[in-house]
């Protein structure tokens, strides 16, 4: 069978391909793209979406119980968790089908199956009705990435649970181990203890959510104490002995060990990247850790081939892995596109509070050999927050104190995950504290806080 030649194949269908096969489409390539299970990949199917999906179903169960509060009257209030796991698996089946849609609007050309790179800008897929054998001057990789699984912790989807299994859930467990306090991790863990299952977080780490700022992490952590979960840092669990209905965790802090039982684990320490079976070490692809090494532009070394997204590093984001399919295709198109800058990519958490960042924090930046000026300002002093009933949080901006420029900014609150993009388009666009003070933010709006974190790191808050 003679093969089928294109401009650009692309390998994976998460938001990091698909995304690179539409821009390269709309660049005039004739574009395939090669996905193995679902379109959208991880993020649309078993990470991003779902899981936001769920965590709404809990906000609105903790809002109900709050009603007298509003002066609502809400009574036998409960929750079926079928219910909940089918609405979730819904909005994921209706978004990875709107995938599909966008294939087929664009021209692109797609085969369900799994890739090989064969040789230099040959590609054999294996699918249910045989293979299929491409061809193209450039490649995509863009395979994302699976659970991290430690030896002895690994899950069986019964006892111990990966992601796939918490969006899936055969119980509503009643006593609930978290293993990382990660995005992942925290955000099981506050939809399981939300809905009133006893919850334990254990992190390695001196703090939980490490990448935060440790001022935020100590706010989050604070908050979701006082939601009755249990925070256990510096500590790791070394053995997990499973029995009929019950799971005993061999828990180890300050080189104690205490056992502890639960009926439920959630394993959430990391990632690795899809890399196997690919055929990239015949290439002379690098590969370090699972994660394919690229440079600023996502290229592997080998000519013509790309890797974007979580197969190529952290951070493993899905609007990073997005952004960088965009470069990509318009790089191999003959543009001269921008890098994507790590540093410039917020994070979200979308636990209860949100937390949310983008750039350095205080102590990075200090570390950098930065002079800064760090603004706070708490949701208490905000009208719109107690309006809502929303008045737990704060904001915090660091600032280089010689130019102004903002470094970072950090956030721990209600709907702070939507708030967090106002500060990286600031950075994107190279904003200083005057820029930024002298903007006026709407009245009233969470987004005030904003401003007055800002005026706050020079002595200007008018609200505290």
């Amino acid at each position: 069978m003679a093969a089928k030649s294109f401009d650009l194949i692309v390998i994976g269908a998460g938001p990091g391909g698909y995304v690179a096969a539409i821009r390269a489409a709309q660049l005039g390539m004739n574009v395939a793209i090669v996905e193995r299970e679902n379109m959208g990949g991880i993020c649309l199917n078993w990470g991003c979406i779902p899981t936001k999906a769920m965590l709404r179903s809990s906000e609105v169960f903790h809002l109900m119980h709050r009603a007298k509060e509003f002066g609502l009257k809400a009574e036998n209030i409960d929750y079926d968790l079928d219910a909940v796991v089918k609405r979730s698996r819904g909005v994921a089946a209706q978004l990875s089908g709107g995938i599909g849609h966008l294939m087929k609007k664009n021209k692109i050309t797609t085969f369900m199956g799994v890739a090989t790179i064969a040789a230099k800008g040959k590609v054999s897929v294996k699918t249910e009705k045989g293979s299929e054998e491409l061809t193209a001057k450039n490649i995509i990789l863009a395979t994302g990435a699976r659970a991290r699984e430690l030896p002895g912790l690994e899950a069986d989807g019964d006892l111990v649970w990966t992601y796939r299994t918490a969006l899936t859930p055969p119980r509503m467990p009643k006593k609930l181990l978290v293993i990382g306090s990660g995005a992942i991790g925290i955000e099981f863990a506050s939809f399981y203890n939300t809905l009133g299952c006893d919850t334990t977080v254990v992190e390695v780490m001196d703090r939980i959510l490490p990448v935060e700022d440790a001022e935020i992490s100590a706010f989050a952590k604070k908050a979701f104490v006082k939601q009755g979960m249990k925070i256990m840092e510096k500590t790791m669990v070394k053995q997990l002995d499973r029995a009929v209905g019950k799971v005993t965790a061999h828990i180890e802090t300050g080189g104690k060990v205490e056992k502890h039982d639960f009926d439920t684990v959630i394993s959430a320490v990391g990632i690795v990247g899809n890399v196997e079976d690919l055929g990239l070490e015949a290439l002379g692809v690098k590969i370090d850790r699972t994660h394919v090494v690229t440079d600023e532009y996502c290229r592997t070394g080998v000519e013509g081939l790309y890797a974007i997204g979580d197969i190529a590093g952290a951070p493993w984001l899905a609007h990073k892995a997005s952004h960088e399919g965009v470069m990509v295709a318009e790089l191999i198109a003959g543009g001269h596109p921008h890098p994507v800058k790590p540093e410039s990519i917020a994070g979200c958490t979308y636990c209860h509070p949100q937390v949310a960042s983008v750039g350095y924090s205080e102590a990075k930046a200090k570390e950098l050999g930065y002079d800064v000026k760090v603004g706070r300002f708490p949701f208490i002093g905000n009208g719109k927050a107690i309006a809502l009933g929303e008045a737990e949080g704060m904001i915090k901006t660091v600032f280089d104190a010689k130019t102004g420029e903002l470094l970072g900014a950090h956030m721990v609150g209600a709907e702070v995950t939507e708030m967090i993009q106002g500060y990286v388009i600031g950075r994107q666009l190279e904003t200083t504290e005057e820029d930024l003070m002298n903007t006026v933010f709407p009245h009233p709006t969470l987004s005030e806080m904003m401003h007055e974190s800002v005026l706050d790191a020079f002595d200007r808050v008018i609200h505290m």
